[in-house]
C-alpha cells in the first residue's frame, strides 16, 4: 500500500462533526510518539464529551470500523478521516480537533507530540498549543537539556535526543557531570554550562556526523514544565518519554496520554521504561558494526524489535554521513529505517518484504521489515528499492 506524503488531515472541525456524533470511535495510532500524544489528546476530547472509544498502537494500523462505528488513523494516511503525521505532527493536529469538540485540550500533550515528531514547539502548527500553556504558566522556556527526571544525569544518559560518549551508561553521566561541579538547585548559569557540555561531548564523539550538531538542537533551550502542570521536568523529556512508550510498553503509553494527572505509579512505570529502551537503543549503538553504502548506513545490532527504530534513528541523526540510516538484528529478523526527510521509507520496505518474503510498512520518514531468518536478502532488497 503507497502512503500519501502530503498533509491531507480533514479540516478540524469536519472530523469534530464526525466524531461529535459517532456512536463508538476506533483511534489506531502509529508507535510513534507524536501519534501517541495525537491519541491521547482526541480520547481525552472524546471523554469529556461522554463518546466512547477505544485506543490502540499498532505499527502499521488500519481503519476497522464495525457497523456506525468511526474509525480514526493517527500518525499515517490510510481511511477516510485520518489524521497523518506528514506536513505538520498529528499531534497538533489532533489538538485543533480537539478543540472543535469544545474541550480545552491539554496543549502538553500536544507539544510533547510535536518534539516527538521532530518539531519545535510553536512551529508546525503548534502555535495555539504553545500559547494555550504558556497562558496557563505551565512552560517557561529556560537554558538547559531536554531530560524527563529532576536528576538530570539519569536523564542524560538515557535521552535518545542525544548522543555522547557516555550516552546509556549512567555513572560516566554522572562523572562527566560531577566535573562542573555544579549546585544542587540549578540555577539558569547551571544550565547554561550543562547545556554546553552535552553540545559540546555530542559534537566532538568519535563517529560523529556533520548532521549531530543541528541534530542535538532540539534537546537544547527546553520548555521547562511547571512542577503542577505534568510528570515530567520538560517538553522534549515528556516526548522522549511517549517516544519510548509508543514502542516499548504501549499499554502504559495510552494510559499515560489518557491520563489527566497520573499517579506516581504509572509516572514511574513510565520513566522506567523510557529509561530501559533508551540505554538499551545506546548500548546498541555502541556494539554496532556499520558499513557506509551510497545513501545509506547500514548497521548490524544486537537489539529487540521494539528498539530497533530508536536505533536507526540515533544513527541517523548522530553517526550517519548519508540520509538514510538502517539498523538490522539477526537475530530476530528485524530492520528499522530512518530518513531525513520523506524519501519514501515505508513504500520501499513494503516493496523489499515483498521480494524477499516477510512484512514491510512506515511512512515516507521511517519503516521496518521483519521476515523469517535471515533478513540479508530483506537488506539487499530494500537498499535496492531506496
Amino acid at each position: 500500500m503507497t502512503e500519501t506524503t502530503a498533509d491531507s488531515a480533514p479540516a478540524p472541525d469536519a472530523l469534530a462533526s464526525v466524531l461529535a456524533d459517532a456512536p463508538f470511535v476506533r483511534l489506531v495510532a502509529t508507535d510513534d510518539g507524536d501519534a501517541l500524544a495525537a491519541a491521547g489528546t482526541l480520547a481525552r476530547a472524546l471523554r469529556e464529551r461522554a463518546v466512547p472509544f477505544q485506543v490502540r498502537i499498532a505499527r502499521d494500523p488500519v481503519p476497522e470500523a464495525a457497523s456506525d462505528d468511526v474509525a480514526v488513523v493517527l500518525g499515517v494516511e490510510r481511511g477516510p478521516h485520518a489524521i497523518p503525521g506528514a506536513g505538520r505532527p498529528a499531534s497538533t493536529a489532533a489538538f485543533a480537533v480537539a478543540g472543535e469538540l469544545g474541550v480545552e485540550p491539554d496543549p502538553l500533550t500536544a507539544l510533547a507530540g510535536a518534539v516527538a515528531a521532530g518539531s519545535v514547539p510553536g512551529t508546525d502548527g503548534s502555535g495555539e498549543a504553545l500559547a494555550a500553556a504558556e497562558r496557563a504558566g505551565a512552560v517557561s522556556r529556560r537554558p538547559g537539556v531536554a531530560v524527563p527526571t529532576v536528576d538530570v544525569a539519569d536523564g542524560i544518559a538515557a535521552s535518545t535526543l542525544l548522543r555522547t560518549p557516555y550516552s546509556g551508561d549512567v555513572e560516566a553521566t554522572r562523572a562527566a557531570v560531577a566535573a562542573l561541579d555544579l549546585p544542587t538547585e540549578l540555577d539558569e548559569d547551571a544550565h547554561r554550562r550543562l547545556a554546553s557540555l552535552v553540545a559540546v561531548d555530542v559534537a566532538a564523539a568519535e563517529g560523529a556526523s556533520a548532521r549531530s550538531t543541528s541534530a542535538v538542537e532540539r534537546a537544547l533551550r527546553p520548555y521547562a514544565i511547571a512542577a503542577d502542570a505534568a510528570p515530567f521536568e520538560t517538553v522534549g523529556g515528556y516526548a522522549d518519554v511517549l517516544e519510548a512508550l509508543a514502542r516499548e510498553e504501549p499499554g502504559t503509553g495510552v494510559a499515560l496520554a489518557l491520563a489527566t494527572d497520573p499517579g506516581d505509579d504509572l509516572r514511574t512505570a513510565a520513566v522506567d521504561a523510557w529509561r530501559s529502551h533508551g540505554t538499551a537503543a545506546h548500548r546498541a549503538v555502541d556494539a554496532a558494526t556499520t558499513g557506509r553504502y551510497d545513501g545509506c548506513l547500514v548497521a548490524r545490532v544486537d537489539a529487540s524489535a521494539s528498539v530497533l527504530p530508536t536505533v536507526a534513528r540515533i544513527l541517523r541523526d548522530f553517526r550517519s554521513p548519508e540520509p538514510v540510516a538502517i539498523a538490522l538484528d539477526e537475530s530476530s529478523g528485524t530492520i528499522a529505517a530512518a530518513a531525513t526527510g520523506d524519501r519514501g521509507i515505508g513504500d520501499a520496505c513494503r516493496s523489499a518484504a515483498r521480494e524477499a518474503g516477510g512484512d514491510g510498512w512506515g511512512d515516507g520518514a521511517r519503516g521496518g521489515i521483519a521476515v523469517d531468518g535471515d533478513p540479508t536478502d530483506a537488506l539487499a532488497a530494500l537498499r535496492g528499492a531506496l
